[in-house]
Protein backbone atom coordinates (compact mmCIF):
# COMPACT_ATOMS: atom_id res chain seq x y z
CA UNK A 1 0.00 0.00 0.00
CA UNK A 2 1.20 3.25 -0.59
CA UNK A 3 -0.11 6.52 0.88
CA UNK A 4 -0.36 9.82 -1.34
CA UNK A 5 -1.84 13.25 0.13
CA UNK A 6 -3.38 11.28 2.94
CA UNK A 7 -5.06 9.18 0.52
CA UNK A 8 -3.99 5.14 0.98
CA UNK A 9 -3.95 3.62 -1.95
CA UNK A 10 -2.93 -0.26 -2.86
CA UNK A 11 -0.27 -0.94 -5.66
CA UNK A 12 -2.98 -2.95 -7.42
CA UNK A 13 -4.98 -0.04 -8.09
CA UNK A 14 -5.44 1.46 -11.66
CA UNK A 15 -4.87 4.83 -10.17
CA UNK A 16 -1.45 3.82 -8.77
CA UNK A 17 -0.96 1.59 -11.45
CA UNK A 18 -1.22 4.68 -14.11
CA UNK A 19 0.37 7.16 -12.23
CA UNK A 20 3.32 4.51 -12.41
CA UNK A 21 3.26 4.13 -15.87
CA UNK A 22 2.92 8.29 -16.48
CA UNK A 23 5.98 8.59 -14.02
CA UNK A 24 7.68 5.26 -15.86
CA UNK A 25 7.33 7.65 -18.99
CA UNK A 26 8.22 11.21 -17.98
CA UNK A 27 11.46 9.27 -16.83
CA UNK A 28 11.98 7.70 -20.09
CA UNK A 29 11.34 11.07 -21.74
CA UNK A 30 13.95 12.56 -19.62
CA UNK A 31 16.51 9.42 -20.43
CA UNK A 32 15.42 9.84 -24.08
CA UNK A 33 16.18 14.03 -23.91
CA UNK A 34 19.64 13.07 -22.25
CA UNK A 35 20.35 10.56 -24.75
CA UNK A 36 19.01 12.90 -27.67
CA UNK A 37 20.83 15.80 -26.50
CA UNK A 38 23.96 13.67 -26.26
CA UNK A 39 23.41 12.73 -29.88
CA UNK A 40 22.45 16.00 -30.94
CA UNK A 41 25.87 16.55 -29.65
CA UNK A 42 27.98 14.19 -31.94
CA UNK A 43 25.63 14.85 -34.31
CA UNK A 44 26.28 18.74 -34.94
CA UNK A 45 30.38 17.46 -34.48
CA UNK A 46 29.83 14.89 -36.82
CA UNK A 47 27.33 17.30 -39.24
CA UNK A 48 29.71 20.14 -39.55
CA UNK A 49 32.33 18.17 -42.67
CA UNK A 50 28.36 16.97 -43.95
CA UNK A 51 27.80 20.43 -43.82
CA UNK A 52 30.76 21.43 -45.40
CA UNK A 53 29.77 18.82 -48.31
CA UNK A 54 26.58 19.63 -48.67
CA UNK A 55 27.74 23.05 -49.42
CA UNK A 56 30.14 21.69 -52.00
CA UNK A 57 27.60 19.44 -53.28
CA UNK A 58 25.27 22.65 -52.97
CA UNK A 59 27.77 24.62 -55.53
CA UNK A 60 28.52 21.60 -57.79
CA UNK A 61 24.22 21.88 -57.85
CA UNK A 62 24.56 25.30 -58.59
CA UNK A 63 27.44 24.57 -61.40
CA UNK A 64 25.20 21.68 -62.66
CA UNK A 65 22.08 24.09 -62.62
CA UNK A 66 24.22 26.63 -64.68
CA UNK A 67 25.49 23.86 -66.88
CA UNK A 68 22.18 22.62 -67.41
CA UNK A 69 21.23 26.35 -68.20
CA UNK A 70 23.93 26.64 -70.83
CA UNK A 71 22.76 22.87 -72.15
CA UNK A 72 19.64 24.44 -72.45
CA UNK A 73 20.25 27.47 -74.20
CA UNK A 74 22.93 25.36 -76.10
CA UNK A 75 20.22 22.87 -76.93
CA UNK A 76 17.93 25.90 -78.14
CA UNK A 77 20.23 26.84 -80.09
CA UNK A 78 21.16 24.27 -81.77
CA UNK A 79 17.25 23.79 -82.39
CA UNK A 80 17.16 27.41 -83.76
CA UNK A 81 20.16 26.29 -86.25
CA UNK A 82 18.42 22.79 -87.26
CA UNK A 83 14.80 24.51 -87.60
CA UNK A 84 16.79 27.31 -89.88
CA UNK A 85 18.74 24.62 -91.84
CA UNK A 86 15.95 22.69 -92.05
CA UNK A 87 13.71 25.74 -93.27
CA UNK A 88 16.35 26.72 -95.83
CA UNK A 89 16.43 22.79 -97.09
CA UNK A 90 13.25 22.62 -97.37
CA UNK A 91 12.82 26.12 -99.25
CA UNK A 92 16.09 24.74 -101.66
CA UNK A 93 14.08 21.25 -101.98
CA UNK A 94 11.28 23.45 -103.25
CA UNK A 95 12.83 25.57 -105.17
CA UNK A 96 14.49 22.34 -106.99
CA UNK A 97 11.61 20.77 -106.99
CA UNK A 98 9.83 23.64 -108.80
CA UNK A 99 12.71 23.96 -111.13
CA UNK A 100 12.54 20.81 -111.56
CA UNK A 101 9.14 20.52 -112.51
CA UNK A 102 9.31 23.57 -115.04
CA UNK A 103 12.54 21.55 -116.58
CA UNK A 104 10.41 18.00 -117.01
CA UNK A 105 7.21 20.56 -118.39
CA UNK A 106 9.37 22.02 -120.31
CA UNK A 107 10.75 19.36 -121.81
CA UNK A 108 7.31 17.43 -122.08
CA UNK A 109 6.19 20.39 -124.37
CA UNK A 110 9.24 20.28 -126.36
CA UNK A 111 8.78 16.73 -126.61
CA UNK A 112 5.48 17.21 -127.76
CA UNK A 113 6.22 19.60 -129.82
CA UNK A 114 8.69 17.61 -131.50
CA UNK A 115 6.22 14.71 -131.66
CA UNK A 116 3.77 16.94 -133.74
CA UNK A 117 6.70 18.13 -135.82
CA UNK A 118 8.06 14.40 -136.69
CA UNK A 119 4.32 13.60 -136.98
CA UNK A 120 3.54 15.88 -139.80
CA UNK A 121 6.90 15.20 -141.22
CA UNK A 122 6.10 11.58 -141.03
CA UNK A 123 2.72 12.11 -142.20
CA UNK A 124 3.95 14.58 -145.36
CA UNK A 125 6.37 11.72 -145.84
CA UNK A 126 3.97 9.38 -145.80
CA UNK A 127 1.71 11.33 -148.44
CA UNK A 128 4.37 12.65 -150.41
CA UNK A 129 5.39 8.74 -150.53
CA UNK A 130 1.70 7.64 -151.34
CA UNK A 131 1.79 10.45 -153.90
CA UNK A 132 5.19 9.43 -155.43
CA UNK A 133 3.91 5.24 -155.05
CA UNK A 134 1.19 6.45 -157.16
CA UNK A 135 2.80 8.31 -159.79
CA UNK A 136 5.61 5.76 -160.20
CA UNK A 137 2.91 3.11 -160.17
CA UNK A 138 1.60 4.74 -163.13
CA UNK A 139 5.13 5.41 -164.46
CA UNK A 140 6.00 1.85 -163.85
CA UNK A 141 2.54 0.86 -166.00
CA UNK A 142 3.16 3.13 -168.64
CA UNK A 143 6.85 1.70 -168.99
CA UNK A 144 5.18 -1.65 -168.88
CA UNK A 145 2.53 -1.33 -171.58
CA UNK A 146 5.92 0.78 -173.16
CA UNK A 147 7.96 -2.10 -172.72
CA UNK A 148 5.24 -4.67 -173.80
CA UNK A 149 4.81 -2.90 -176.85
CA UNK A 150 8.88 -2.94 -177.67
CA UNK A 151 8.60 -6.52 -176.84
CA UNK A 152 5.70 -7.54 -179.54
CA UNK A 153 8.32 -4.91 -181.93
CA UNK A 154 11.16 -7.16 -180.58
CA UNK A 155 8.96 -10.25 -181.69
CA UNK A 156 8.04 -8.66 -184.62
CA UNK A 157 11.79 -8.38 -185.53
CA UNK A 158 12.33 -11.76 -184.26
CA UNK A 159 9.63 -13.27 -186.55
CA UNK A 160 11.26 -11.05 -189.37
CA UNK A 161 14.99 -12.13 -188.20
CA UNK A 162 14.07 -15.74 -188.47
CA UNK A 163 13.13 -14.94 -191.92
CA UNK A 164 16.84 -13.29 -192.82
CA UNK A 165 18.46 -16.14 -190.86
CA UNK A 166 17.05 -18.22 -193.41
CA UNK A 167 17.72 -15.85 -196.27
CA UNK A 168 21.29 -15.78 -194.85
CA UNK A 169 21.51 -19.80 -194.32
CA UNK A 170 20.29 -19.98 -198.23
CA UNK A 171 23.04 -17.31 -199.15
CA UNK A 172 25.91 -19.05 -197.31
CA UNK A 173 24.65 -22.11 -198.69
CA UNK A 174 25.96 -20.97 -202.25
CA UNK A 175 29.63 -20.74 -202.83
CA UNK A 176 29.37 -17.46 -204.86
CA UNK A 177 27.41 -15.80 -202.13
CA UNK A 178 29.17 -16.81 -199.57
CA UNK A 179 32.12 -15.37 -201.15
CA UNK A 180 30.62 -12.26 -201.48
CA UNK A 181 29.37 -12.22 -198.07
CA UNK A 182 32.81 -12.69 -197.07
CA UNK A 183 34.35 -9.80 -199.22
CA UNK A 184 31.70 -7.26 -198.25
CA UNK A 185 32.15 -8.07 -194.11
CA UNK A 186 36.36 -7.51 -195.04
CA UNK A 187 35.59 -4.14 -197.16
CA UNK A 188 33.58 -2.99 -194.09
CA UNK A 189 36.39 -3.72 -191.32
CA UNK A 190 39.16 -2.36 -193.61
CA UNK A 191 37.75 0.82 -194.68
CA UNK A 192 37.47 1.80 -191.43
CA UNK A 193 40.34 0.63 -189.66
CA UNK A 194 42.96 2.18 -192.79
CA UNK A 195 43.03 5.00 -195.06
CA UNK A 196 41.81 4.83 -198.35
CA UNK A 197 45.08 4.96 -200.23
CA UNK A 198 46.95 2.51 -198.35
CA UNK A 199 44.93 -1.03 -199.72
CA UNK A 200 43.43 -1.89 -202.70
CA UNK A 201 40.17 -4.40 -203.09
CA UNK A 202 40.28 -7.32 -205.84
CA UNK A 203 43.87 -6.62 -206.92
CA UNK A 204 45.89 -8.52 -209.49
CA UNK A 205 48.92 -9.74 -208.75
CA UNK A 206 51.57 -10.46 -211.43
CA UNK A 207 50.92 -14.46 -211.47
CA UNK A 208 47.35 -13.45 -212.18
CA UNK A 209 45.82 -13.97 -209.00
CA UNK A 210 43.10 -11.20 -208.22
CA UNK A 211 43.42 -10.98 -204.82
CA UNK A 212 40.15 -10.07 -202.24
CA UNK A 213 42.02 -7.41 -200.15
CA UNK A 214 45.88 -6.07 -200.69
CA UNK A 215 47.36 -3.57 -197.45
CA UNK A 216 50.19 -1.64 -198.65
CA UNK A 217 52.23 -2.39 -196.30
CA UNK A 218 56.50 -1.23 -196.55
CA UNK A 219 59.04 -3.12 -197.09
CA UNK A 220 59.68 -5.33 -194.98
CA UNK A 221 57.59 -6.84 -194.41
CA UNK A 222 55.86 -5.35 -198.21
CA UNK A 223 52.53 -5.94 -199.59
CA UNK A 224 50.48 -8.37 -197.57
CA UNK A 225 46.82 -10.31 -199.01
CA UNK A 226 44.11 -11.08 -196.96
CA UNK A 227 41.86 -13.76 -197.87
CA UNK A 228 38.22 -13.63 -197.26
CA UNK A 229 36.81 -17.13 -198.80
CA UNK A 230 36.26 -20.01 -196.29
CA UNK A 231 34.89 -23.78 -196.77
CA UNK A 232 32.28 -23.38 -194.53
CA UNK A 233 30.45 -26.08 -196.25
CA UNK A 234 33.02 -28.21 -193.68
CA UNK A 235 31.76 -26.85 -190.65
CA UNK A 236 28.25 -26.77 -191.70
CA UNK A 237 28.54 -30.70 -191.71
CA UNK A 238 30.21 -30.65 -188.53
CA UNK A 239 27.23 -28.56 -187.04
CA UNK A 240 24.54 -31.14 -188.63
CA UNK A 241 26.55 -34.16 -187.27
CA UNK A 242 24.31 -35.75 -184.66
CA UNK A 243 26.13 -39.42 -184.02
CA UNK A 244 29.73 -40.09 -183.52
CA UNK A 245 30.65 -41.00 -187.07
CA UNK A 246 28.65 -38.72 -188.60
CA UNK A 247 31.31 -36.59 -186.11
CA UNK A 248 34.50 -38.02 -187.09
CA UNK A 249 33.55 -37.52 -190.77
CA UNK A 250 33.01 -34.09 -190.53
CA UNK A 251 35.87 -33.45 -188.63
CA UNK A 252 37.95 -35.19 -191.26
CA UNK A 253 36.48 -33.19 -193.67
CA UNK A 254 37.41 -29.87 -191.72
CA UNK A 255 40.61 -30.66 -191.65
CA UNK A 256 40.97 -31.32 -195.58
CA UNK A 257 38.93 -28.77 -196.42
CA UNK A 258 40.84 -26.26 -194.30
CA UNK A 259 44.57 -27.74 -195.09
CA UNK A 260 43.62 -27.12 -199.05
CA UNK A 261 42.39 -23.39 -198.19
CA UNK A 262 45.45 -22.73 -196.67
CA UNK A 263 47.64 -24.25 -198.61
CA UNK A 264 45.91 -22.23 -201.92
CA UNK A 265 46.48 -19.34 -200.24
CA UNK A 266 50.16 -19.70 -199.54
CA UNK A 267 50.35 -20.43 -203.28
CA UNK A 268 48.72 -17.63 -205.15
CA UNK A 269 49.32 -14.68 -202.65
CA UNK A 270 52.68 -15.15 -200.92
CA UNK A 271 55.36 -14.03 -203.66
CA UNK A 272 58.47 -13.61 -203.00
CA UNK A 273 59.98 -10.00 -203.65
CA UNK A 274 55.95 -8.76 -204.73
CA UNK A 275 54.17 -10.01 -201.51
CA UNK A 276 54.87 -9.79 -197.89
CA UNK A 277 56.33 -13.46 -196.64
CA UNK A 278 53.14 -14.32 -195.38
CA UNK A 279 48.78 -13.72 -195.82
CA UNK A 280 45.86 -13.74 -194.00
CA UNK A 281 42.98 -15.60 -194.20
CA UNK A 282 39.90 -13.91 -192.76
CA UNK A 283 36.72 -16.05 -191.36
CA UNK A 284 33.24 -14.24 -191.40
CA UNK A 285 32.56 -15.82 -188.36
CA UNK A 286 33.98 -15.81 -184.51
CA UNK A 287 32.01 -18.79 -184.09
CA UNK A 288 33.98 -20.60 -186.56
CA UNK A 289 37.23 -18.96 -185.28
CA UNK A 290 36.44 -20.66 -181.66
CA UNK A 291 35.68 -23.69 -183.36
CA UNK A 292 39.62 -24.24 -185.18
CA UNK A 293 41.31 -22.76 -181.97
CA UNK A 294 39.02 -25.14 -179.65
CA UNK A 295 38.66 -28.43 -181.50
CA UNK A 296 41.48 -28.28 -184.62
CA UNK A 297 44.49 -26.33 -182.93
CA UNK A 298 46.93 -28.73 -185.73
CA UNK A 299 45.21 -26.62 -188.17
CA UNK A 300 46.26 -23.27 -186.89
CA UNK A 301 49.55 -24.44 -186.13
CA UNK A 302 49.64 -25.72 -189.23
CA UNK A 303 48.25 -21.79 -190.78
CA UNK A 304 51.36 -20.78 -188.86
CA UNK A 305 53.98 -23.28 -190.42
CA UNK A 306 52.52 -22.01 -193.98
CA UNK A 307 52.86 -18.61 -192.93
CA UNK A 308 48.78 -18.01 -193.14
CA UNK A 309 47.66 -16.74 -190.36
CA UNK A 310 43.78 -17.37 -189.81
CA UNK A 311 42.18 -14.24 -188.18
CA UNK A 312 38.22 -13.03 -186.87
CA UNK A 313 36.34 -10.16 -187.46
CA UNK A 314 37.35 -8.87 -183.94
CA UNK A 315 41.64 -10.27 -184.11
CA UNK A 316 41.27 -8.57 -187.98
CA UNK A 317 39.99 -5.37 -186.82
CA UNK A 318 43.13 -5.67 -184.35
CA UNK A 319 45.34 -6.65 -186.59
CA UNK A 320 45.12 -3.95 -189.29
CA UNK A 321 45.34 -1.32 -186.22
CA UNK A 322 48.67 -2.38 -186.12
CA UNK A 323 49.31 -2.31 -189.72
CA UNK A 324 48.03 1.37 -189.64
CA UNK A 325 50.28 2.24 -186.85
CA UNK A 326 53.32 0.72 -189.43
CA UNK A 327 52.37 2.82 -192.34
CA UNK A 328 52.07 6.05 -189.98
CA UNK A 329 55.46 4.95 -189.26
CA UNK A 330 56.57 4.61 -193.06
CA UNK A 331 55.19 7.92 -194.00
CA UNK A 332 56.54 9.99 -190.86
CA UNK A 333 59.98 8.12 -192.09
CA UNK A 334 59.35 9.30 -195.92
CA UNK A 335 58.56 12.46 -194.69
CA UNK A 336 61.38 12.99 -191.92
CA UNK A 337 63.56 15.22 -194.89
CA UNK A 338 60.99 17.48 -195.38
CA UNK A 339 60.52 17.81 -191.63
CA UNK A 340 64.21 18.40 -191.25
CA UNK A 341 64.23 21.11 -193.55
CA UNK A 342 61.03 23.02 -191.97
CA UNK A 343 63.08 22.63 -188.87
CA UNK A 344 65.58 24.28 -190.22
CA UNK A 345 63.76 27.69 -191.72
CA UNK A 346 61.61 27.50 -188.26
CA UNK A 347 65.48 27.65 -186.27
CA UNK A 348 66.17 30.12 -188.65
CA UNK A 349 62.87 32.26 -188.44
CA UNK A 350 63.60 32.03 -184.41
CA UNK A 351 67.14 33.20 -184.78
CA UNK A 352 65.91 36.45 -186.54
CA UNK A 353 63.15 36.61 -183.96
CA UNK A 354 66.34 36.53 -181.02
CA UNK A 355 67.97 39.37 -183.19
CA UNK A 356 65.24 41.29 -183.36
CA UNK A 357 63.90 41.35 -179.95
CA UNK A 358 67.70 42.20 -178.69
CA UNK A 359 67.46 45.37 -181.06
CA UNK A 360 64.23 45.98 -179.30
CA UNK A 361 65.64 45.39 -176.13
CA UNK A 362 68.82 48.12 -177.02
CA UNK A 363 65.77 50.29 -178.07
CA UNK A 364 64.28 49.89 -175.05
CA UNK A 365 67.33 50.60 -172.65
CA UNK A 366 67.80 53.65 -174.53
CA UNK A 367 63.84 54.85 -173.86
CA UNK A 368 64.76 53.87 -170.05
CA UNK A 369 67.54 55.81 -169.97
CA UNK A 370 66.02 58.69 -171.20
CA UNK A 371 63.23 58.89 -169.08
CA UNK A 372 65.64 58.30 -166.23
CA UNK A 373 67.00 61.66 -167.52
CA UNK A 374 63.49 63.70 -167.98
CA UNK A 375 62.51 62.38 -164.40
CA UNK A 376 66.02 63.85 -163.07
CA UNK A 377 65.94 66.86 -164.86
CA UNK A 378 61.60 67.51 -163.75
CA UNK A 379 63.28 66.66 -159.77
CA UNK A 380 65.73 69.47 -160.45
CA UNK A 381 63.14 71.64 -161.69
CA UNK A 382 60.66 71.19 -158.69
CA UNK A 383 63.46 71.70 -156.42
CA UNK A 384 64.13 74.98 -157.99
CA UNK A 385 61.08 76.22 -158.36
CA UNK A 386 60.61 75.32 -154.40
CA UNK A 387 63.57 77.59 -153.80
CA UNK A 388 61.70 80.32 -155.60
CA UNK A 389 58.79 79.38 -153.19
CA UNK A 390 60.74 80.24 -150.27
CA UNK A 391 62.15 83.63 -150.97
CA UNK A 392 60.66 86.83 -149.46
CA UNK A 393 59.72 89.95 -152.06
CA UNK A 394 59.40 92.90 -149.94
CA UNK A 395 57.98 96.09 -151.57
CA UNK A 396 60.73 98.41 -153.07
CA UNK A 397 60.70 101.53 -152.28
CA UNK A 398 60.59 104.41 -155.04
CA UNK A 399 64.39 105.22 -154.45
CA UNK A 400 65.11 101.24 -155.06
CA UNK A 401 63.34 101.45 -157.86
CA UNK A 402 64.64 104.26 -159.41
CA UNK A 403 68.18 101.92 -158.61
CA UNK A 404 66.56 99.54 -160.70
CA UNK A 405 68.60 98.87 -164.23
CA UNK A 406 65.59 98.29 -166.51
CA UNK A 407 65.78 95.41 -168.74
CA UNK A 408 66.10 96.35 -172.62
CA UNK A 409 63.28 95.28 -174.71
CA UNK A 410 63.89 92.97 -177.30
CA UNK A 411 64.60 94.72 -181.09
CA UNK A 412 61.22 94.32 -182.78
Amino acid sequence: MIEIAGQSYEWGDSIVIAALVGVAILLLIFILLIMAVRAAGRSAKMAAPLSQQMQIMGGHVQQLGAGQEQLRGGLQTVSDTQANAQAQMIQSMETRLASVQQNMQDRLADNAAKSARSLAEMQERMSETLHGSSKQTTTSLTQLQERLASIDKAQDNITKLSGDVLSLQDILSNKQTRGAFGEIQLTDIVSKALPTDSYSLQATLSNGKRADCLIHLPNPPGPIVIDSKFPLEAYEALRRAKTESELKAAAAQMKVAVRAHINAISAKYILEGETADGALMFLPSEAVYAELHANFPELVRYGFDCRVWIVSPTTCMATLNTMRAILKDARMREQAGAIRKTLKQLHRDVELVVTRVDKLNTHFGQARADLDGISTAAERAGKRAARLDNFDFEELTPEETANVVPLAKPEG
